[in-house]
């Protein structure tokens, strides 16, 4: 016997803004973890009034590294190198250069009367 059942609700889930900290807490081309609801996640000032956020935790390892990770670029494309097997990742997109396969969570970063804000 089959049977379909119809779900009402709605499985979708909206994306909410989180503030972090002051841009000027976060250091120049450096990496920064932060708990945001419950999540971490790698923050990146990569200029003054420029910051990405990417999942801290590392798609090939699993492990909570990518903060520590190694900012360059690829063209006019920002990234983060995984400070384990170097793997690179797109800082904007979450791609990965290095392996097709892997995806690095990114997330929308704005900023608001001086302050980053997550959207998650």
């Amino acid at each position: 016997m089959t049977v379909i059942l119809d779900r009402a609700e709605d499985l979708t889930t909206t994306a909410t803004w989180h503030r972090v900290c002051r841009v000027d807490e976060l250091e120049l081309a450096w990496g920064e973890a932060a708990l945001i609801a419950g999540r971490q996640v790698a923050l990146f000032r990569t200029a003054p009034t420029e910051v990405f956020a990417v999942a801290q935790q590392d798609p090939a390892t699993l492990a909570n590294v990518m903060a520590r990770g190694i900012i360059g670029s690829r063209g006019s494309r920002p990234t983060i190198a995984s400070p384990l097997h170097k793997e690179v990742y797109d800082l904007e997109t979450g791609e990965c250069f290095t392996n097709p396969e892997l995806k690095l969570d990114a997330f929308a970063t704005r900023l608001v009367d001086g302050f980053i804000e997550v959207e998650l």
